[in-house]
């Protein structure tokens, strides 16, 4: 089993900064990709960040140049500093993994998800 654990969502104003933590706990073998994803009420769940194993690293329009993604392969933990935050960011922050927990075949995996509010 593979379990995913986000944390460090909260209430910030804007402008503000948080940093988010993920961390990938259970049988794997390799972790091909980690990813950000985030859903706020009404809308549809949307990609924030993603990096892959080979270091490269995709990021939505809204965000770039305000979070970074990076990851601690030793850990299997994958961080995303979210700074210069607007209210438009507050949302449901899920993180997701696409990992191989044996030789043969990968899945994708998702964690709980940690609410990041942005409001004065």
């Amino acid at each position: 089993q593979v379990q995913l654990a986000e944390s460090g969502g909260g209430l910030v104003q804007p402008g503000g900064s948080l940093r988010l933590s993920c961390v990938a706990s259970g049988t794997i073998f390799r972790i091909v990709a980690m990813g950000w994803y985030r859903q706020a009420p009404g809308k549809q769940r949307e990609l924030v960040a993603s990096i892959n194993a080979g270091g490269g690293i995709n990021y939505a329009d809204s965000v770039k140049g305000r979070f970074t993604i990076s990851r601690d392969n030793a850990k299997n933990t994958a961080y995303l500093q979210m700074n210069s935050l607007k209210p438009e960011d507050t949302a449901v922050y899920l993180c997701s993994s696409r990992l191989y927990s044996d030789y043969k075949s990968w899945s994708d995996y998702w964690g709980q998800g940690t609410q990041v509010t942005v409001s004065s």
